[in-house]
């Protein structure tokens, strides 16, 4: 069965006919248990590791829905637990604070059912939290150029690390230091600005058809 992104073109059709691709890959998928055959499963948690502004919030949340298994976002988990928010967390407490919490928590959401997970932008630069990834789940990189990134994150408030003079050339040196880290995760996903979150979502279920120790079952 091919997952490839569609597009814009076959994605209106699908709509018009009041099915979109997506739904269509979802419904190929379950019908095999229908048939006697196996149902997808998802064996690992799914990290969805990359910039701030790549698309892993929105993306994993429909991933999971598509998969039916839980979406869980680390730094969500991170605030429930300290009853503050990130920004006040690195205000208050200081990074290193936080990044110590972040690999907490992902070591405990590692260890539970598999999942999609959402992970902060920083939180696979730790050679820990990658090991941590790599031995429990596989990791996703939404790979997205800086201009991308930028037009996503610009006038959004909730990023403490860009509360600088220049925001953007903050995010240009992140995104030069960081990229060397996403750049050892499993699977690589390319984003593009022309691309819908569900064509994302299409993108990641293809390339993790192609590993059969994530993502289990007959998908022919």
């Amino acid at each position: 069965m091919a997952f490839a992104a569609s597009s814009r073109h076959e994605q209106k059709n699908a709509r018009d006919a009041g099915e979109t691709p997506l739904l269509q890959a979802k419904a190929a998928l379950h019908s095999q248990g229908n048939e006697g055959g196996s149902v997808a499963r998802l064996k690992k948690t799914v990290a969805m590791v990359g910039m701030m502004g790549a698309g892993k919030t929105a993306v994993g949340t429909v991933l999971a829905r598509v998969l039916g298994v839980p979406f869980v976002d680390s730094d969500e988990e991170i605030v429930r637990a300290a009853n503050r928010s990130i920004a006040e967390i690195f205000e208050r407490d200081g990074e290193p604070f936080f990044r110590a919490r972040e690999s907490e928590v992902l070591a405990r959401l590692l260890r539970g059912p598999p999942c999609v997970l959402s992970t902060g932008g920083g939180a696979y630069l730790a050679d820990a939290n990658r090991q941590l990834i790599s031995d429990a789940g596989v990791a996703v990189w939404l790979r997205a150029d800086l201009d991308l990134l930028w037009s996503r994150v610009r006038h959004k408030s909730n990023r403490p690390l860009l509360r600088t003079a220049n925001p953007r050339e903050t995010l240009r040196a992140l995104y030069e230091t960081r990229v060397p880290c996403y750049s050892q995760a499993d699977v690589t996903v390319d984003a593009s600005p022309d691309l819908s979150i569900e064509a994302m979502a299409e993108r990641v279920i293809e390339a993790l058809l192609a590993r059969p120790d994530v993502l289990e079952g007959e998908t022919t």
